[in-house]
């Protein structure tokens, strides 16, 4: 194996495919990347069995062959090197690399051991525009649960509504719940899955790069196979197992209707659950929100044994009842900082029910807290 290619180049591929790497003592194979190269493409994979990414990168080659190396080695020293070509040649054992005066050895091992990337021949296939696909990603991620105990609620819900021509993506934790629906380009046939969050995240990683390269493609191509998926951007691909199971039915705990409604001004609404939150106990992060109609006024107040009590009005629209609830303000801030609108519609009925914020005239987002309970 014998190849060369830009810094530029490998340090994009290298990554995008070592965030799903990590310390595996049972399989050290897989702490390792393989480096794939034939006629005409070089490829650098990674796994850790459960999502697995590929990424073709344009190089000159001179001998095809197979090895692996050690990502977190491999990126880090290709990060230092300077802005030049970079040779790569095996032998024996190791992976030779030279750039400019530059020149280290790194002991590897047989592609051999490395693990199969599954295919999937007959998956169903969908388009959806890629800033769009992110954008979705990042305002609902935070809801995902950051345990195993419900297996589904790890997972990302998403649900090809061919019909309205939308795709919807929900988490939830059983303590906020966020949804955000975007336009389907592409696709015949309903389908819903569940996405491991790590994948969702890779997926948001491969993203990264859209509408900030010279000749992007603007579409992310999503194929659905059995138990699998695949996504396709640009020149990279994420392969992935599905979370199996069926997500909860989330629509249920949506209110139809409210008692009270408020239009806020999202930055100071920002700024008071910030300075709030300097006030609170750990791990509660109890912040009370009174609503006074008669006034038009937010009344913001917390409260810690350990740092002391704050007390704020904030001038916004209330319509309907006057109404109290406490709420974590890191999870309203969760939800606050994805939002990308100069008010914020805030809904809710009492203090025991669910809380909705949303953009202001954005029917495509929602993000609901449960109130604390006292």
């Amino acid at each position: 194996m014998k190849i060369s290619c830009t810094k530029e180049n490998l340090s994009g591929a290298l990554s995008l495919v070592s965030g799903v790497t990590g310390k595996n003592i049972n399989l050290p194979i897989l702490n390792n990347i393989l480096i794939r190269v034939n006629d005409n493409k070089v490829e650098f994979v990674a796994t850790n069995l459960e999502t697995a990414v590929i990424v073709v990168v344009r190089a000159k080659v001179e001998e095809t062959g197979s090895f692996t190396v050690p990502a977190r080695t491999l990126t880090d020293f290709v990060n230092l090197l300077p802005n030049e070509t970079i040779d790569f040649s095996v032998k024996e054992s190791e992976l030779l690399v030279k750039c400019g005066k530059s020149a280290t050895k790194i002991k590897g091992t047989s592609a051999e051991d490395f693990p199969v990337i599954p295919a999937i021949p007959n998956g169903k296939g969908y388009l959806v525009e890629a800033v769009l696909f992110k954008d979705a990603l990042n305002k609902v991620l935070p809801a995902v649960a950051k345990n195993d105990i419900r297996p589904e609620l790890s997972g990302l819900f998403a649900f090809f509504d061919t019909e309205n021509k939308q795709l919807v993506l929900a988490a939830t934790d059983s303590y906020r719940l966020a949804e955000k629906k975007l336009k389907l380009e592409q696709g015949d046939v309903e389908m819903k899955i569940i996405i491991p969050a790590r994948t969702a995240l890779e997926i948001n990683h491969l993203l990264v790069s859209v509408g900030n390269s010279e000749g992007s493609e603007k579409n992310a191509r999503i194929l659905i196979g059995d138990n699998q998926m695949v996504v396709l951007f640009n020149n990279a691909e994420i392969i992935s197992r599905l979370v199996e199971g069926q997500y909860p039915d989330y629509t249920q705990i949506i209110p139809k209707e409210f008692n009270t409604t408020v239009t806020i001004d999202t930055q100071k609404l920002v700024k008071e659950m910030k300075a709030s939150g300097l006030f609170t106990t750990t791990g509660v992060n109890a912040v009370s929100l009174g609503l006074k109609p008669k006034q038009n006024l937010m009344e913001i107040s917390s409260v810690s044994s350990q740092t002391g009590e704050y007390n704020s009005e904030l001038e916004v629209e209330v319509k309907g009842e006057e109404n109290t609830v406490l709420l974590n303000n890191r999870y309203v801030l969760d939800g606050l900082n994805n939002f990308n609108t100069s008010e914020t519609s805030l809904k809710i009925n009492n203090g025991d029910s669910a809380c909705l914020f949303a953009p202001k005239g954005d029917e495509s987002y929602l993000y609901i807290v449960m109130p604390i309970r006292q």
